[in-house]
Parts: structure tokens; C-alpha cells; sequence
């Protein structure tokens, strides 16, 4: 734990809070600058001298719960509220899990154009996508919602023309990635999937009781379209801040075959649209 650190994140995030912010009457002559110590202390649930001695830089280890009590009563952002719990040994707490697309992250869907996207959220729900997408994978406004998701892809559906090697490479690292979000078993949504994909694959059982815990980075994979054959795709991972989305891309080398099939797809996705 560094004390010194903390001490200083907590008088300069103390600082930056006016009264009337947190419902206090800022009125009359104040000679602190934000909250008064006593303040964040009362609305934190801990007792003045502890707080003081945690301002001091004394060698406290507050517990986590008192730690989410002090970013609540110094209106942290997520972010510093993660960036705190890290400071005292603790682990963050995961942004509630997304039901809708964030603006940004579709506006840049939109923008890609000829470069297979979608948006994932943190249990591989797929929130949204652009037609190139459509043209690589399938029609995904065809699908139940519930099987709009890549998990479900890889261990009870055709996996889109994926090889049965990468199929289980992929397997493997989307699994880890997945515990490693850290959000089962409190997670809802990723429980009820880890459940049933369980009850369901008895290959993603076998993986999930492995505990690995990995992170999803850049891979290439092959995959077989019905209409330009074999591709050699890049897969790249962007992360939305402040969100548990990703934004995950389909690439190729330029001037490779499978760069020329994914532009003869997106020459075929302009004449159905019309552009």
C-alpha cells in the first residue's frame, strides 16, 4: 500500500468538492478550500481521526469497503474510485455490464466502413455491428438476441467458417478473458452464461474449471467465407473507456488475398445498398 500516495489523492480530491455539490450549505466565511475533513468523514460512515490520520500519510490499510464510502462521499469517478481501491491493495470494481451501444463507439462502427466491426460488451453480447460485418459473418438482425454472442458462437453454433483449430485457441482465450474480467460470480448476466454454457458445452466446462485467467489480445485466425473462400484475419481489440464495451475490429495485410476478398465483400455491400 502507498500511504503517501493516498494521502495526497485524498486532500486533492477533497479539495476539488464544493459543499453544494454533496447537498451542503456552502454559505459563510469557510477557510477550507471543498470539503472540510469532518465533512467527508461524517458522509464516509468513519470517525474524524481516522480519516485525519489517513490524509497524514500514516500507514493505514483502509478496508474496501471503507474505500468505496470515501469515493462516494468525494463524488469519485469510476476510474478514481478503481485507482483508489488499487492504492490500498484492493481489486476494482468492474462498470455495470452494457445493454446499449455506447455513442462513440458506434459513431466509429459507422465510420470503418469496408472493416468488419462490432461492438462486444463484457459477457461477449454483440450490442451492435456494421455491414461488413453482416457480409463476413451473417445477418445478425436475423438472430434472437440471445444468440447474438460470440461465446455461444464458439461453443454451441457453427463458429461462422472457423477452423476447428482456431475455433479452440480462440475457445480457450475468450474463456480466460471472460474469468479474468473478474466480474463472475457477482455478475448476473455473466453467471446465467457461464451456467449455461456449462450445462450446455461440455468443452467450455472443462475450460471454465481451469480458473485460467487471461486477458483478450490481437489474434489472427482463418475462417472459410462461402463466397471468396479462406481468410487470413487479424482480430484487434479496442476498449471504450469508462465502459466494459470493445470495439473488435477484422483486419488484413495490404495487398494480400484476403485484403482483396474483404474489398470485393465491401464492393458487393456498396451494390446492395445502393451507394
Amino acid at each position: 500500500m502507498n500511504a503517501a500516495e493516498l494521502a495526497g489523492f485524498l486532500r486533492t480530491r477533497r479539495a476539488r468538492v464544493q459543499p453544494a455539490d454533496v447537498g451542503l450549505d456552502g454559505g459563510g466565511r469557510r477557510q477550507t478550500r471543498g470539503l472540510r475533513r469532518a465533512e467527508v468523514a461524517e458522509r464516509a460512515g468513519v470517525s474524524l481521526d481516522y480519516y485525519t490520520r489517513l490524509e497524514q500519510g500514516r500507514r493505514l490499510r483502509p478496508s474496501r469497503q471503507v474505500v468505496i464510502a470515501l469515493a462516494r462521499a468525494l463524488h469519485l469517478s469510476d476510474g478514481e474510485r478503481n485507482y483508489l481501491l488499487g492504492l490500498v491493495g484492493e481489486a476494482a470494481v468492474p462498470v455495470p455490464m452494457s445493454r446499449t451501444t455506447d455513442a462513440g463507439a458506434r459513431r466509429l462502427l459507422d465510420q470503418l466502413g469496408a472493416v468488419p466491426a462490432m461492438v462486444l460488451n463484457s459477457r461477449y453480447d454483440i450490442l451492435a455491428w456494421n455491414r461488413m460485418l453482416d457480409a463476413l459473418v451473417a445477418n445478425l438482425a436475423e438472430l434472437p438476441e440471445r444468440e447474438r454472442n460470440t461465446l455461444r458462437w464458439l461453443f454451441t453454433g457453427p463458429a461462422a467458417g472457423i477452423g476447428p483449430r482456431d475455433r479452440a485457441r480462440l475457445g480457450r482465450r475468450c474463456v480466460a478473458d471472460l474469468r479474468g474480467s473478474g466480474r463472475y460470480p457477482d455478475d448476473p448476466g455473466v453467471r446465467q452464461l457461464v451456467t449455461e454454457l456449462s450445462r450446455e458445452s461440455g468443452e467450455f466446462a472443462e475450460l471454465w474449471e481451469r480458473h485460467d485467467v487471461g486477458v483478450h489480445r490481437p489474434v489472427t485466425k482463418r475462417m472459410v467465407h462461402p463466397d471468396v473462400g479462406a481468410l487470413d484475419l487479424s482480430c484487434e481489440v479496442l476498449t471504450v473507456p469508462d465502459t466494459d464495451q470493445r470495439v473488435m475490429v477484422y483486419t488484413a495485410a495490404p495487398g494480400t488475398g484476403t485484403d482483396r476478398a474483404l474489398r470485393g465483400l465491401w464492393a458487393r455491400v456498396g451494390e446492395q445498398g445502393g451507394c
